[in-house]
């Protein structure tokens, strides 16, 4: 019996488990390993999920203690089980582990794909924050155009207690309430939950899919940062962004989700230089050159434009796609220059708590405040920020309605981002093919 360590983020750490090692007797996982996302180390893998082999689950501890962890525990293979890595990263961690004596496994993509009883559509990216929400949201709503029922299926952000998590279903926003959701989760929920489709998520996503399979007509993988679907898809659409050219085929997965999509929907060309874009056009016709590409815009909207026009503003972004995905700014900012801000007012030394720790462990942002909640505490130190920084209003550029949660002083206006132009025109042909091609296989079957 090999022993394995698990290197992961609380998400495709545990998709990798559940799929790969809970009931294989080849193997024995003596630990996970945490990072990118606070406050999840120092607890377990519980044995309700973790399975008979486990009657006392598996520890969670700091991805600093690896080579302790391999060392101590004598550990055999250390498995790669997270998103949103440079190349580089990745490599370190192998040497890491390599030298502390251990084997470093990445696990086939294909190898942890559950399959469905219905068509899946996966919608996934090179990096966090591509918007790939927008293109999800567009898919969701050109299928109920199409007369089928989708239901989402999202990537998993198990932040609280593993086992009441397991499966989820967020049918209205009372279930995130439910389900004590962070401020990170209700922004992938609630935009899909306002429009009327179904969303899971949790923690155990062979249990979820066969409860969510039974009431959809297509499964809609909503992927998280980076990463592969979890589910094997009939149609992989993946979103890539030229604000970061090059990043396509210099992080992992992303560079995977590049290789394997069928559909490659190259994002914000509105906003982008074209040579970025180019660039990201070559690396595709490298990469994988039998794929169709979309070039689409990213609409940026305000309800009240001259609200802004003339004043400062502090904008307040998606927190993930600023820190592990590594942008400098967002929607917000792209909204604050377009309608006129006399000023974008600099959060960082009115800061509290963990945000300003957040703002010294990713010193790239500085005029705009990332929307971190990942506990009660965090989001009250949002809070406590957002009233300390002097400025006439809050540009709100979270997916999420971010005055429904917390509590400001000031005026706020919230910004929208949709897929627009000629590229969402030829993403709804992609997907009427796609409904055409899976409803004329459906009545040949039942035939």
């Amino acid at each position: 019996m090999r022993k394995v360590v698990i290197l992961g983020a609380a998400g495709r750490d545990f998709h990798n488990f559940n799929t790969i090692f809970r009931n294989n007797p080849e193997f024995d996982v003596v630990a996970i390993t945490a990072t990118q996302i606070p406050n999840i180390a120092n607890r377990s893998y519980p044995p309700e999920l973790a399975g008979e082999r486990y009657p006392n689950g598996i520890p969670i501890v700091e991805e600093s203690q690896l080579e302790k962890i391999i060392t101590e525990q004598q550990v055999d293979v250390a498995v790669f089980s997270y998103s949103d890595v440079s190349h580089v990263t990745v490599m370190h961690l192998a040497s890491r582990a390599v030298a502390a004596g251990a084997d470093f496994w990445l696990l086939g993509a294909p190898h942890t794909m559950i399959k469905a009883k219905v068509p899946v559509v996966s919608v996934c990216a090179v990096r966090t924050g591509s918007g790939k929400s927008p293109v999800s949201r567009f898919v969701a709503e050109e299928l109920r155009k199409a007369g089928l029922k989708p239901v989402v299926v999202r990537h998993p952000m198990p932040y609280g207690d593993l086992a009441e998590q397991a499966v989820q279903r967020f049918a209205s926003l009372a279930d995130q309430v439910k389900y004590k959701c962070t401020i990170e989760e209700e922004e992938e929920y609630e935009p899909h939950i306002v429009k009327g489709t179904v969303v899971y998520a949790g923690v155990d996503y062979e249990a979820i899919l066969r409860q969510a399979e039974k009431e959809a007509d297509v499964v809609l993988w909503d992927g998280g940062n980076n990463d592969t679907p979890f589910y094997k898809s009939d149609l992989e659409i993946v979103v890539a962004d030229p604000h970061r050219a090059g990043h396509e085929i210099t992080y992992y997965p992303g560079e995977v989700n590049l290789r394997r999509a069928q559909v490659i929907v190259i994002n914000k060309v509105d906003t982008a230089a074209k040579h970025d874009i180019e660039t990201v056009r070559q690396n595709i016709r490298t990469a994988n050159p039998q794929a169709q590409v979309i070039e689409s815009a990213c609409q940026v909207t305000v309800a009240d434009p001259e609200a802004i026009r003339g004043k400062e503003v502090l904008v307040v972004e998606d927190g993930p796609t600023l820190t592990h995905g590594e942008m400098p700014y967002g929607a917000g900012v792209v909204a604050a220059r377009r309608f006129g801000a006399a000023k974008l007012v600099d959060p960082r030394p009115y800061a509290v708590g963990s945000i300003r720790s957040t703002f010294e462990k990713f010193p790239h942002l500085t005029n705009l405040l990332p929307a971190m909640g990942y506990s009660d505490m965090q989001r009250h130190e949002l809070e406590e920020t957002i009233w300390r920084v002097p400025c006439d209003m809050v540009l709100v550029a979270t997916p999420v309605d971010l005055g429904r949660i917390i509590k400001m002083d000031k005026p706020a206006v919230r910004v929208s981002y949709d897929l627009a132009g000629s590229g969402a025109k030829e993403l709804a042909q992609v997907i009427a093919k796609f409904v055409a091609t899976h409803k004329a296989a459906s009545s040949e079957v039942s035939r």
